[in-house]
């Protein structure tokens, strides 16, 4: 029996972040031996002191968590001990976090330049007693973004702190354990380096605005050391601090960075004490933007316009850093690229942001790399200089410090390089919020592209504490615009109004993060807020009990209205089906936090909305008034039908996907939700022929175009490889990456579970596309391990390895099962599996596996190597016309094998060989590069 995976607030050794609303849980392993009942007890204390001041006795084990009940004080480290014990095995881990300033008073006031210089650089020396120093601690902030060096040593490992933040509401206070740099009875030097960032760089739309929070960077900080002798020692920021200018001469995030190390740092003049409340300063919530990983160049390519391109092989986002070995005063210039157009580099679809770096040499040979900006970039366009060796550069990838949870390997290298894609641009996007896309004049938080993806986010990553500080940055926006979320947050005080599924975020964000993790915390801090929107819409709309009359973006990017973005299908319609959603949301999370009345009131409201859907939308047998495929997942998904009409809109959905010749014709709202809806309702194999087309529009078609992310568009990239000339080309933009939450419920299995992932109903859905999948998962219980295996030999036997962490129940159904053996033991029906592996196996009463026949398409017949080999044994007439076509083979990709064979060229006999040796032939897609 092993304790493991302790974490406070879903953090290991969180220091100075807002822990209210402490929740502590842990990992069981090694409990195979167990016997009897299983106990747990915590106890939690200050570290210097032995005796707990806070106590939980031995419980029960139901769960792995542990809600603290206790008041912390500021600015105090607290040691946790958890202890489990059993029959016949006792053991205990222990872990600790700290808390931040708290709502203790600051010493510090803020600090400014007179002058709004570019890179606004600030000083304190000071010296230490002659005493043994116990810890130092850093606590600062600034107007801004910032760095912070501690006697020459660069303080903590994050970048762009304090992150992006409603300024006028809340600033992060960072917490820095400087204990090892900070030198007793000696001078020491605090130098705080600040650029504009988020905070008064320019941001925004058509071509941004800048000082959007304010024109004057500023710094707040306390340094306390606290010595061997309990006594205590405080720096803090106040008149005697010094200021100048830095050698960043220009940063902003669009624009990037221009750094001139030639220039010396002289004429350090006093501080002006800026007159601003401190009471905006709360501990922090965001996690740390770090340096995550490393590319290196994968490629040095020299264009046809002369031009010296790398290429790291990867989209995403950071920084370009390099070893200078250039001559004092030389320049070089660094631009950013997402694609190549022609072999040549290209930045057209970055809009008006600059997304360069150029640096001036001091020559001397050190690592360069900017500061206070980051890109979205894969290639990167070298100027100024002409002898480039690739291995002086590399890239830092730079996100949220998330770790991931979620793992998807399967028999189709090019499925696999989707799911790759879909973190990628996870990674690129999770910038301290969640924005659209990283690279052009945009780089927002739209909360529409947040709420669909979320899901799948919480699969791929741990994002409780991530998600628990954009649901605060909600709260705040949705506090100044009495219960209304704007469509992007931050909102950079941009006017907008309520928008189904994007002001929806306010109640499907907090819901989805506490399903995820089963902790009420994120919904006790936004309840108020989740209210609140249902109400705004109670209010706004048109019609009672239907949202009507409000402006939508609809189903965004569809393509099933043309060249209008907003799409096909009723925007009244999308926004009552939310209105409904939201308001079930706020029953359940009422009902959870005890608001009974509250609950009822809601209840009521989302029953009286779904009536009114039906009643105006959906005929007595079960019509849906609009003919799209979004609307009929819609009232699919949502529950929207009776069970009477619900046969009837499975049968139109069908229809509808078979006359879009088997493609998507879904935007933002209906993409998340079709492929579940159809495998959950029998059409799994229908699923799976949308998600393995190959031609546009589908995800696999951006694959065979070399992406690397997820698209903005389907057709961001026309097959001729040129940008849509439409505009709005993102090529990292993860919102359609959605469709990984249908491979982890559907395919993987993790099909339904309650909060927490405490109990999980699997029912994996197979198809032989798909024949072999290894998938991980990191529950807050512990690691979910599904393996499978559908075997192509004659008895069509299925092979699958379960493992399932302690206090995980699991209800397992198998598809076409009549019985199986579950290590080695036989059993029928729906089984209830705990802590353990299990070997499963067995034959289905109907085989999965797909064979040719005359409706084959040609393509997947000539990619069959042994196939065609068999074929042209019986006449090599009946494929010779096919293979003089050659190079022209796309445009017949979708073509059967029935449409294009000339049967007068070969005899009856030889058509009934060819049928029989297609139907004895295993249809396996190979889809390999």
């Amino acid at each position: 029996m092993k304790i493991t995976n302790i974490l406070v607030n879903q953090m290991e050794h969180p220091l100075g972040f807002d822990l209210s609303n402490l929740r502590i849980t842990f990992e069981l392993t090694e409990m195979e031996n167990i016997i009897g009942n299983v106990y747990k007890n915590i106890s939690v204390g200050k570290v210097e002191s032995e005796q707990p001041i806070y106590f939980e006795p031995d419980e029960l084990y139901e769960n792995n968590a542990f809600k603290i009940n206790m008041e912390l004080e500021p600015r105090t480290k607290y040691w946790v001990k958890i202890g489990v014990r059993n029959d016949n095995e006792v053991t205990s881990s222990n872990t600790w976090f700290e808390t931040g300033k708290m709502d203790e008073k600051f010493y510090g006031k803020w600090i400014t330049n007179k002058k709004d210089v570019e890179n606004t650089l600030f000083k304190k020396d000071f010296e230490l007693a002659n005493k043994q120093i116990k810890s130092a601690r850093l606590y600062s902030t600034t107007l801004g973004v910032y760095e912070v060096d501690l006697n020459g040593v660069k303080v903590g490992n994050e970048f762009l702190a304090p992150g992006f933040t409603n300024y006028d509401k809340i600033v992060q206070l960072q917490t820095y354990d400087v204990t090892k740099l900070v030198t007793k009875n000696s001078n020491n030097e605090l130098v705080f380096s600040v650029g504009d960032g988020w905070y008064k760089g320019n941001l925004g739309f058509d071509g941004g605005q800048t000082n959007i929070y304010g024109d004057k960077k500023s710094i707040l900080a306390e340094l306390h050391v606290t010595y061997t002798d309990n006594s205590e020692q405080v720096i803090s920021t106040d008149s005697s601090w010094l200021t100048t200018e830095g050698k960043i001469i220009k940063s902003s995030i669009y624009y990037g960075e221009d750094i001139d190390d030639t220039k010396d740092i002289l004429d350090w003049s006093s501080v002006v004490i800026l007159n601003k409340s401190t009471s905006i300063v709360r501990d922090r919530l965001s996690l740390p933007i770090m340096k995550k990983e490393v590319l290196k160049v994968k490629e040095i390519i020299h264009t046809p316009k002369n031009e010296i391109v790398l290429d790291f092989g990867q989209n995403h986002a950071g920084w370009p850093v390099f070893i200078n070995r250039l001559a004092r005063g030389k320049k070089i210039t660094l631009q950013m690229g997402e694609i190549l157009q022609d072999g040549n580099f290209y930045n057209k679809n970055l809009r008006l942001a600059r997304a360069a770096f150029t640096y001036i040499s001091d020559g001397e040979e050190k690592l360069i790399r900017p500061h206070f900006t980051y890109f979205g970039f894969r290639y990167v366009k070298i100027s100024g200089v002409t002898d480039v060796n690739k291995d002086d550069f590399e890239s830092w990838v730079l996100y949220s410090d998330l770790k991931q949870t979620g793992f998807i390997k399967t028999n189709n290298d090019k499925v696999n390089r989707l799911f790759k894609n879909v973190i990628w641009g996870q990674k690129s996007n999770f910038m301290d919020v969640p924005t659209d896309c990283p690279q052009r004049d945009e780089r927002l938080g739209w909360t529409g592209d947040a709420e669909i993806f979320a899901p799948t986010a919480s699969f791929n990553m741990n994002t409780y504490e991530f998600y628990k500080k954009y649901a605060k940055d909600m709260l705040v926006e949705q506090e100044d615009n009495k219960g209304m979320l704007p469509i992007i947050v931050p909102s950079l005080k941009q006017k907008s109004t309520g928008m189904a599924i994007w002001s929806d975020a306010a109640t499907i964000i907090p819901w989805v993060t506490y399903r995820f993790f089963d902790d009420l915390g994120v919904l006790k801090q936004n309840y108020s807020q989740m209210k609140n929107w249902v109400d705004w819409i109670t209010q706004n709309t048109k019609t009672k009990y239907l949202w009507i009359g409000q402006m939508q973006l609809g189903d965004w990017l569809s393509l099933d209205n043309g060249a209008n973005p907003q799409g096909k299908t009723n925007e009244d319609y999308i926004a009552s089906i939310y209105y409904f959603v939201s308001a079930s949301i706020v029953s359940k999370a009422a009902r959870l936090l005890h608001y009974d009345m509250e609950s009822d009131y809601y209840e009521n409201l989302a029953r009286n909305i779904k009536t009114n859907i039906l009643n105006e939308f959906v005929t007595e047998k079960g019509r849906i008034a609009i003919d799209t495929q979004t609307a009929l997942v819609l009232a699919l998904h949502f529950g929207l039908v009776h069970d009477y009409q619900k046969s009837q809109v499975v049968a139109d959905l069908v229809k509808k996907v078979k006359d879009d010749n088997k493609h998507l014709q879904t935007g933002f709202v209906g993409t998340p939700f079709l492929l579940s809806v159809l495998s959950n309702n029998n059409q799994h194999h229908l699923a799976m022929d949308i998600f393995m087309q190959e031609d546009c529009p589908s995800w696999l078609y951006e694959v065979n175009m070399g992406a690397t992310t997820i698209w903005e568009r389907w057709n961001s990239v026309l097959p001729d490889g040129k940008m849509n000339p439409e505009g709005m080309n993102s090529l990292n933009h993860y919102s359609f990456g959605a469709v990984m939450m249908w491979m982890y419920q559907c395919v993987v299995g993790l099909n339904q579970f309650d909060a927490g992932f405490k109990e999980i109903y699997f029912a994996p859905k197979f198809d032989c596309r798909l024949k072999d999948i290894y998938s991980e998962f990191d529950s807050t219980y512990g690691k979910i391990k599904v393996e499978y295996h559908l075997e192509t030999n004659e008895k069509h036997l299925i092979r699958m390895n379960l493992v399932i962490p302690f206090g995980v129940k699991m209800k397992v159904k198998l598809p076409r099962s009549a019985k199986y053996l579950i290590n080695g033991k036989e059993k029928i029906g729906i089984v209830k599996l705990e802590y353990g592996k299990y070997d499963i196996s067995y034959i289905p009463t109907k085989s999965y596996l797909n064979y040719y026949d005359l409706n084959s398409k040609l393509v997947d017949i000539l990619d069959n190597n042994d196939l065609v080999k068999r074929i042209d044994q019986i006449d090599e007439k009946i494929l010779q016309k096919v293979k003089r076509m050659g190079n022209t083979r796309s445009i017949f990709i979708n073509k059967k094998i029935d449409e294009l064979l000339d049967f007068e060229e070969i005899s009856q006999e030889e058509k009934n060989q060819l049928v029989d040796i297609l139907h004895k032939t295993i249809f396996i897609k190979l889809n390999l590069f």
